[in-house]
């Protein structure tokens, strides 16, 4: 039997999962988890990326505790967010994708190229965490004087891990920065932003194998966490899904990506796949849930939540992709503040997020089948937000198509399938070479 390692790592928390085949069918088993989450200094939100690597570290060894031979690992995270580096040292602090230093550098960079053309070279929707902001704030701030690489977050831990310096293809493609038509860092858009041309990297595509850590081969999955996803779901057609965690990516696989007019207008994305192009959409997520949670009744089952939220009736909802529910002080006082009623429990609170959800879910599925020409009987939730029956109700009831939830790993899925692809790939180069031989 050969067996794998995810490690997949959210905004809130990790996980290592060790996967292995039975039959021809996936099977998995989550080893070790722990938390994460950004951390204020000096006016900003970071990443504590010690932390991180040493719960990573921490997770393998007890991975191989209860399975000594493991064939290769893994990692993928969220997008956007990188490490600086000189050489071999961390240029510190690591932002956070929330924090707020591109407000200012995102006007000057659409003064050197403007947005339209940015879409039409790179085909991604703007989201003011764009890893293109990200830099040109850097710039700025004159933080890649002495940068000689920027490593996006799960490349990072990996070249932590084995010490080689990689770009994925799929994690890159969220930045803003690759040309929708090479697949490759777009030489123009880094000349028009005058940036160090050093730091862009050829990308790498995912099942590349870039090194070895105690022994276990490290293989770059499609290391942005949506694509990983996205390649684990069981679908039967390329229908709709949606990846629903801290963020809600709804979407559909494309032959290739989609730059037009309407498209830009509606702000989708077009991000890399692993042999498709993603088109999706960002939307609001869990993270509306977890804050009003935090604050109305700190540790209370989710479940209990759920049945409140099914008892009230409150029917009044908000536009959660608002930029008042992005990153507020208060969570209750965005909803506070964007309602016209007082909600007057809990339960008004979390119903009217959730039910505010499913219209945001059902009004980007008109616009996936304008944008698209297409029409879709059905759409797959997978990712945390799957397992929530009121919410998948809301959305089928509001959207009027079949939801199919598949409460799975979706996430570690993909990633143990590129794996298990790239070492299915060696032995069939090696029984050939034998052949030839």
């Amino acid at each position: 039997m050969r067996y794998y390692l995810a490690v997949d790592i959210g905004a809130s928390s990790g996980r290592h999962i060790v996967g292995w085949k039975e039959d021809g069918v996936i099977k998995t088993e989550e080893v070790y988890r722990f938390p994460n989450g950004v951390a204020s200094e000096g006016g900003h939100l970071i990443w504590d990326t010690g932390a991180l690597l040493s719960y990573v570290k921490q997770g393998i060894c007890a991975a191989k505790e209860k399975y000594p031979e493991i064939e290769s690992l893994s990692i993928d995270t969220w997008g956007v967010d990188y490490v600086l580096m000189n050489g071999d040292q961390e240029i510190f602090p690591c932002y956070a994708y929330r924090d707020s230093r591109t407000e200012e550098p995102i006007p000057k960079v659409h003064e050197k190229i403007a947005f339209p053309e940015l879409y039409r070279r790179t085909g991604i929707q703007f989201q003011p965490f764009n890893t293109i902001y990200q830099l040109y704030a850097d710039k700025l701030a004159g933080r890649l004087a002495d940068a000689s690489d920027f490593l996006l977050m799960p490349e990072y831990l990996m070249y932590k891990l084995c010490g080689v310096k990689a770009h994925e293809y799929t994690n890159a493609t969220t930045g803003g920065m690759v040309s929708a038509e090479t697949g490759e860092y777009d030489a123009e858009i880094i000349r028009a932003l005058d940036l160090p041309a050093h730091l862009f990297r050829k990308l790498a595509k995912p099942g590349t194998a870039i090194g070895e850590y105690e022994g276990i081969k490290v293989v770059l999955c499609a290391t942005h966490d949506t694509g990983s996803a996205v390649e684990g779901i069981p679908m039967e057609e390329d229908a709709p899904f949606i990846s629903s965690g801290t963020w809600s990516i709804l979407g559909v696989k494309t032959e290739k990506p989609l730059t037009d007019e309407t498209s830009l207008r509606s702000n989708w994305s077009n991000e890399g796949g692993v042999g498709y192009t993603r088109y999706l959409k960002n939307i609001m997520g869990m993270w509306i849930i977890n804050r009003l949670r935090d604050e109305l009744c700190p540790g209370k089952a989710f479940g209990e939540i759920v049945e409140e939220a099914e008892a009230s009736r409150f029917e009044e909802m908000v536009d959660v992709n608002a930029s008042a529910f992005y990153a507020p002080e208060s969570m209750k006082a965005a909803f506070d503040a964007a309602l016209c009623a007082k909600p007057g429990s809990a339960g008004d609170y979390f119903r009217c997020a959730y039910r505010s959800l499913a219209l945001c879910y059902r009004n980007a599925i008109a616009e996936l089948e304008r944008n698209t020409g297409k029409t879709y009987e059905r759409i797959y939730i997978v990712g945390g937000g799957a397992k929530n029956v009121f919410l998948n109700r809301l959305t089928e009831e509001m959207s009027g198509k079949r939801v199919i939830a598949l409460p799975i790993e979706a996430t570690a899925i993909g990633n143990l399938k590129v794996q298990m692809e790239n070492a299915e790939a060696g032995t069939a180069a090696e029984e050939a070479k034998e052949e030839n031989v």
